[in-house]
């Protein structure tokens, strides 16, 4: 009973001492059996034929086991032709060989590889580690092998976050605005659902869009904000051969800190919204419009610290023109659970079919769970820590002095009254 109520209390003091000691004695037959023994080398095959006996494959080496909250991890040392492959490929084997949740595998250097092993399901009830975010890199959810998974908007600019109604995408962006909410960050707010998904944030919010004739005022005030970033940046270039290496720069980063204009994250809820039509000619021209501010701040938002993070439960080529081009900008990819196979491959058809198929497995009663990924290839299993709406939105309450001054998008600030109990806000149209 304590293994399923108090699981990381019965691996402490159970779980662990019987399994290092599993590892420990039946090493070598576990390492035979799951084909991960190598040829003996020339002077153990010598040693045997003087003892006229058989030669012993030889094992990966073992380094030091290091304990953790939710098990171990151990470093091997590979044998001469032996790839991480040949690991990851027999993970499965050595998870059921010792007994344990899952056994992860990573390159770590040349010859090296690391085996992360769980003791428990620790995406069951996630509990997040105790970690330091730094500015625009906020711990959003916890990957399968244990560790946070961070959305980190200086490696990732762009993001696009996919799930079905009731699927955890809404908990996701919770988490990414109580993350971002203490930090010096301009967060601008697109909800086209009349802003009940955002409206709860407004005492955060820079700005805040309810209805697409909004939000295409809003765009064309970031792309003017985005113009004049790069015009700072073109006359901070005034490039001479005297110039040090270090004040030479293509982004606001490499500004002197008094120069550099504070970040800004555009956060968008249902994307399609943006998209969609009732028919005629004025709205189709608003569309077309939206979208290419869109495709231009998707391209161009990088260096001028502007940053995309889209939300919604189908994006693909049947939203119209300019879709597939926008989804092709967005880097970081997040899919929660969906309905059908076709939109999994919206989100991860670019990444492999292997994540397409760990989206589409993905159980209605796990919300928050979701496959994260990028387009470099690499995706893992996360799950998405509960955030109750009012916790959030006091959050942002608590943190309203950190809105900075941006004189453009004062106008689009939502009128805020808070109220005595914590999350309650109204929010008024400005």
């Amino acid at each position: 009973m304590a293994r399923y109520r108090y699981p990381s209390v019965h691996w402490s003091v159970i779980g662990l001492p019987v399994t290092v000691a599993r590892v420990h004695l039946a090493y070598r037959d576990v390492m035979e059996s799951c084909g991960l023994t190598a040829t003996p080398s020339r002077r153990a095959r010598a040693s045997a034929r003087l003892r006229n006996s058989a030669p012993v494959a030889a094992t990966p080496r073992r380094g030091r086991l290091r304990p953790n909250a939710s098990g171990f991890t151990l470093r091997l040392r590979m044998r001469p032709g032996q790839d991480p492959s040949d690991f990851e490929a027999a993970s499965d084997r050595l998870r059921h060989a010792w007994g344990v949740e899952a056994v992860h595998v990573r390159a770590v250097e040349s010859g090296w590889v690391e085996l992360r092993v769980l003791g428990w399901d620790v995406l069951e009830d996630v509990r997040m580690p105790r970690t330091r975010p730094s500015l625009l890199r906020v711990p959003i959810a916890l990957r399968a092998d244990g560790v946070p998974h961070w959305r980190d908007f200086r490696e990732v600019p762009h993001e696009l976050n996919l799930g079905a109604t009731k699927s955890g995408k809404s908990m996701y962006q919770r988490s990414l605005v109580r993350g971002l909410a203490p930090q010096p960050v301009a967060l601008v707010g697109i909800d086209c659902k009349w802003g009940v998904e955002l409206a709860p944030f407004a005492p955060r919010l820079s700005a805040l869009a309810t209805d697409p004739e909004q939000a295409e005022e809003v765009l064309g005030v970031l792309i003017a904000e985005m113009e004049d970033r790069y015009l700072l940046i073109r006359r901070s270039q005034g490039i001479s051969l005297d110039d040090e290496d270090s004040e030479i720069t293509s982004d606001i980063w490499d500004l002197p800190e008094s120069e550099r204009p504070v970040p800004i994250v555009v956060l968008l809820d249902e994307i399609a919204e943006l998209f969609l039509t009732a028919g005629g000619k004025p709205e189709e021209q608003r569309r077309q419009r939206i979208v290419n501010v869109l495709i231009r701040l998707a391209q161009l938002g990088r260096a001028a610290g502007i940053y995309l993070e889209v939300c919604g439960q189908r994006f693909g080529a049947e939203l119209g023109n300019g879709a597939t081009m926008l989804r092709a900008q967005l880097t970081g990819r997040v899919c929660h659970r969906v309905n059908d196979e076709a939109s999994a491959r919206m989100a991860l058809a670019d990444i492999g079919d292997d994540a397409v198929t760990a989206a589409t497995s993905i159980h209605a009663d796990r919300p928050g769970t979701a496959v994260a990924a990028d387009t470099s290839g690499g995706w893992t299993h996360i799950r998405t820590p509960h955030h109750t709406l009012a916790d959030v939105a006091w959050a942002c309450a608590e943190n309203a002095h950190m809105v900075p001054d941006l004189p453009a998008l004062a106008p689009f600030a939502p009128a805020v009254t808070l109220a005595t109990a914590p999350g309650a806000v109204a929010v008024k149209s400005a």
